[in-house]
């Protein structure tokens, strides 16, 4: 069935670029699947966007492809406008995107579902000047941004008052992280089904922005190269944050995995995105790929499970 939708993208958070980017491949994959697309570049004004929405002379979308990216577009902000507004929209809803995006209060999910996360605490930014708040390396994470966008690893002989004059523009608490070594995997999950495990083998020190959208800087593995028994746990828990936290639509969880311990004891859950990537380099649409669902097909069953506000 041909549907009306408005791909909203850009938006002002650090990561607008991407966005933008994610925004038209994906009204390109909803054009190719036979569907009316309407692009929307998301910017600080709520009338306007209210009134694309719902035009006085009627005709609005059937269906917002949500495309943001970072606060504001995947913290449940403009879920909260579109549940208003009683339009139907792509991924989660508002209580789901705000717990996934604070990871301080996602971690507290996980770790009461029986999941491990790394060893961690929240301090105000302003105590990174005082010193180490654990032994190095550690990591330093601003608490509600998304595509690693202000993530270090402190290791020894680091500057830790450069770290802390770079997370200034993220606020005044960070989450501290104890570094886990061994290998980055990350795991799509679509509706009710943890589609397969993806691990990631960056060139550069570390799975970092640029990392997430230079092409050729990482090398994507699918199925992951790593013993069965951590691959279906890594699937198991994916999908177990995915409903603990009431997500809907595609989500991706994010993982490390110590393979210098013993079975699956090394494997712990970093995060899990409800509004994953969408660009040519994506994790999410690469998995979907790989289990033979195509750019469009993607694109389809993702308006198909779009939500449908009350």
């Amino acid at each position: 069935m041909t549907r009306r939708v408005a791909v909203l993208m850009g938006g002002w958070s650090p990561e607008r670029e991407v966005s933008l980017v994610s925004g038209k491949a994906c009204a390109e994959g909803l054009r190719e699947g036979g569907h009316e697309v309407i692009e929307y570049d998301v910017k600080r004004d709520l009338r306007a966007l209210v009134d694309f929405l719902r035009p006085a002379a009627g005709g609005g979308p059937d269906v917002v492809f949500n495309a943001l990216h970072g606060r504001y577009g995947e913290d449940g902000c403009i879920q909260g406008v579109l549940e208003i507004m009683r339009v139907p929209y792509t991924h989660s809803g508002v209580l789901a995107s705000a717990i996934a995006m604070d990871k301080p209060m996602a971690r507290h999910v996980f770790t009461s579902l029986g999941l491990r996360v790394a060893e961690g605490k929240v301090i105000e930014r302003r105590l990174l000047a005082s010193g180490d708040p654990m032994p190095r390396p550690y990591v330093v994470k601003p608490i509600d941004q998304g595509s690693s966008v202000g993530v270090h690893i402190v290791r020894e002989g680091d500057n830790l008052a450069a770290v802390e004059a770079a997370e200034a523009a993220f606020g005044e608490r960070v989450l501290i992280e104890k570094f886990v070594p061994g290998r980055e995997l990350t795991v799509a999950v679509m509706h009710d089904k943890a589609v397969a495990v993806t691990e990631l083998r960056p060139k550069t020190r570390f799975y970092d922005y640029e990392a997430k959208y230079t092409d050729g800087i990482t090398e994507h593995l699918i199925p992951a190269p790593i013993p069965a028994e951590v691959y279906e746990l890594a699937r198991q828990w994916a999908l177990t944050a995915f409903q603990a936290l009431g997500c809907d639509g595609l989500a991706r969880a994010d993982f490390r995995w110590n393979d210098a311990e013993a079975g699956t004891s090394g494997l712990v859950i970093l995060e899990l995105n409800t509004q994953p990537g969408m660009t040519p380099l994506s994790l999410a649409p690469e998995q979907a790929k790989w289990a033979g669902i195509s750019w469009p097909e993607l694109m389809t069953w993702m308006i198909d499970h779009a939500r449908s506000p009350v």
